[in-house]
Order: structure tokens, then sequence, then C-alpha cells
């Protein structure tokens, strides 16, 4: 069953994932790019090392390379979709509580918009 992945688009239509991909280096951004990929073949059966669930159904997609670690924060979404909020270069054992909190505030986001438009 494929999952369709998207990024979290903001009231201004900017994706700020994107934006994080591209700070990325040409390796590590192609890996979170096949990450990505995986996630969407895989969807909820991906489990780590691959990604792992953090707190109130926000997941983190996990990246390693020789140049630095990076996570990407997502949530599951109705009819198999999966929202991608948020991006980071991770630099202490535990993932910040801000990155929690900026995936959970843009998904609060993300439902009240799709609400709206019901």
């Amino acid at each position: 069953m494929n999952f369709q992945v998207d990024f979290y688009e903001t009231e201004d239509g900017k994706q700020p994932i994107e934006d994080f991909l591209n700070e990325l280096d040409v390796k590590t951004r192609a890996k979170m790019i096949s990450l990505m990929e995986i996630l969407q073949e895989k969807g909820t059966s991906l489990r780590e090392p691959y990604t792992k669930h953090l707190d109130d159904g926000i997941f983190e997609l996990r990246c390693s390379s020789s140049v630095n670690v990076s996570r990407a924060l997502f949530f599951f979404y109705i009819g198999n979709k999966i929202i991608i909020t948020n991006g980071f270069i991770k630099k202490t054992q535990k993932t910040p509580r801000k990155e929690i909190q900026l995936a959970k505030n843009r998904r609060t986001e993300y439902l009240r918009r799709e609400r709206n438009q019901k």
C-alpha cells in the first residue's frame, strides 16, 4: 500500500521542509529524499532504525550520513497521507523539545485548515 507524502505548507505557501532539504549537503539530501521514498512505500509499517515515534503522534524520519545526523518530523493523516512538518540537524542525543513542539503546532494548523476546507 502506497502512502502520499506531502510537505507541510505555511499559509503564505512556503514549505519549510523543502528549505531544510535545500540547506543539506548533496549526499545527506539524497539520502533523506531516499528515506522519504521508503516512507511513502512502507508508511506505518516502517520502523526503527528508519523512523521512531516521539510524542503524541509525531514521528521522526532518521537520516545519518558521514557529515551529520538529520531528522524530518511528520505525522500520519486520513487516507494514507503523511505530512512532513519540519527538519533539523541533530546536535544532541535527544530530539529537541522545540522541534517536536513545532511539529505539533504545524499539525494543529494543518488540521484546522483541513477542517475549514470542508
